[in-house]
């Protein structure tokens, strides 16, 4: 259930049929429904990441009609449709998973990781060339050092020897060569698969940030909306209670000090009103560029302040979750991983490489004879001359993997506060939309006595202008209220690492 949005329509009335203005509604309903977490044994079992969701028809097709602008070189900028787009929550983070450029990052860097997978993975198996060349020289022998007369005597007499040599050749070959024992090449390979894990749980890391923002920030724009629903209602209000205090005056029976109290009333609710629809503008501009929409793109948002006590999962069992969910964490543990198997790689080095090569191929004249050639060859390398090298490179990798293993062990310590520090928010945001929800009632009661009061004589408009005063404040604190306790529902799935595919059962859908 969602709480509902209403708007709070003024009763205008004449002074003597309706001698005081009436008694505004909220604009935010509140009907508190439990919302349950799923059970222990299912919530340890959640997937790594929920499926891409694609953005709702009715939303594709309204910013489809409208074109991004060409700024010239491949860069475009979107454009706003003219119209107000109907846009959910669910739509609004998906736009953004989708538009999001750290994201977009993030995909690219894990493609660029998965190329030098392969790069790695190609030091381990054969390579295998194929070669085939054709050419034409012309050798200058006697520049060679090749005299004619050395090899006179055996030549027939008049015979005459060309130091000026002119020959083709042609030749095709297929060349082979594999490292049959070389550990350091495969631990980096074993490293460079696990460089690729970190890629993904940085892009998993990323996704939950952009839930975590755009489902705030969708929020407070409805919290803004509140506020403007609930600032409109109150200025009719003192609109009424102006006007009524303009008749008294000049029936005789009322003084000029009620009229001045009920002007100075409704310009200050009138500049709550100013600000709080310049703060919902700027609110809405920044939901827009979360969701790489037009910044001048007109929204509708179709979802209500949404108000569920949510049943927590127990501590423990919120610790053990966050221990297997939480992207940060599972970063920093693969970087440990990678790090142990590049320090196994520097280890290795001093091992010997065992390689093996060879060609086998055809060469002979181009129009002439051919004749098959190949060559086989085995080596073993040992590094002499490198100790100092290694030795340094081993402590570089144990400096970066005792780094990454301190880190590991504070950000575990540090889970277990952060979820209690959620919880506690959580319970006294709650407990704070009770009060604020009863504050709202009782001001609500309080001032359609001082109306009563007002309207038999008794008193002055002065406690009805005090008791609307007291009511606009409630109001503003019970949205502030409701903010608060749904982010803190959201910080709360963010800490327990599941925000990306729990939100709508924190915020109760």
């Amino acid at each position: 259930m969602w709480a509902a949005v209403v708007l709070a329509a003024p009763m205008v009335a004449s002074a003597q049929t309706q001698p005081v203005a009436p008694v505004q509604e909220p604009a935010i309903q509140t009907a508190p429904m439990p919302q349950k977490q799923p059970p222990v044994a299912d919530a340890m079992n959640l997937p790594e990441a929920p499926a891409p969701q694609a953005v709702s028809q009715p939303v594709q097709a309204a910013l489809s009609a409208a074109k991004p602008q060409d700024l010239g070189h491949g860069v475009t900028t979107p454009v706003s449709t003219g119209q107000p787009l109907a846009l959910s929550l669910d739509d609004a983070v998906r736009l953004a998973l989708e538009h999001n450029l750290t994201i977009s990052v993030d995909l690219q860097n894990q493609r660029q990781i998965s190329g030098l997978q392969k790069t790695a993975f190609s030091a381990l198996i054969p390579t295998m060339t194929a070669v085939g060349k054709t050419n034409t020289q012309e050798v200058n022998l006697a520049a060679m050092g090749f005299k004619p007369s050395s090899v006179a005597a055996l030549l027939p007499p008049g015979t005459t020897f060309n130091t000026i040599v002119k020959f083709d050749t042609t030749g095709a070959q297929l060349n082979l060569s594999q490292q049959l024992f070389n550990l350091p090449a495969y631990e980096v390979y074993k490293a460079s698969k696990s460089v690729g894990d970190v890629a993904k749980w940085q892009l998993y890391l990323d996704r939950g940030d952009v839930v975590n923002k755009v489902a705030s920030q969708y929020i407070l724009v409805l919290s803004d909306m509140a506020s403007i629903e609930n600032a409109k209602s109150q200025v009719a209000s003192d609109l009424e209670l102006e006007r009524q205090s303009q008749a008294r005056k000049d029936a005789g029976t009322g003084t000029n000090l009620d009229l001045l109290r009920a002007r100075v009333e409704r310009q200050t609710r009138q500049q709550e009103l100013i600000a709080n629809t310049a703060q919902f503008e700027k609110d809405k501009v920044q939901l827009n560029r979360l969701m790489g929409l037009a910044a001048d793109q007109p929204l509708q948002l179709t979802d209500a302040v949404p108000y569920h006590e949510l049943e927590a999962l127990p501590l423990e069992t919120a610790n053990q979750v966050a221990l297997k969910r939480r992207k940060d964490l599972l970063s920093l543990q693969a970087q440990m991983k990678t790090a142990e198997l590049q320090r196994k790689a520097v280890k290795y080095e001093r091992l010997p490489a065992v390689t093996l090569g060879g060609f086998y191929g055809v060469l002979g004249q181009t129009r002439g004879l051919y004749h098959g050639v190949f060559s086989a060859q085995g080596g073993v390398n040992f590094p002499i001359f490198e100790e100092a090298r290694i030795r340094g490179d081993r402590e570089v990798a144990d400096a970066r993997l005792i780094h990454l293993r301190k880190e590991v062990d504070s950000l575990k310590a540090y889970i277990e506060a952060q979820i209690r520090s959620a919880m506690l928010d959580v319970n006294t945001s709650d407990e704070l939309v009770k009060d604020a929800t009863s504050n709202v009632d009782l001001a609500t009661e309080a001032l359609d006595e001082t109306r009563q009061r007002y309207r038999s004589g008794i008193d002055d408009n002065l406690p009805v202008v005090r008791a609307q005063a007291t009511l606009a404040n409630a109001q503003a604190q019970l949205v502030s209220a409701l903010y608060q306790f749904n982010t803190a529902k959201l910080q709360l799935a963010r800490n327990t690492g599941v925000v990306e595919s729990q939100y709508d059962s924190y915020l109760g859908d």
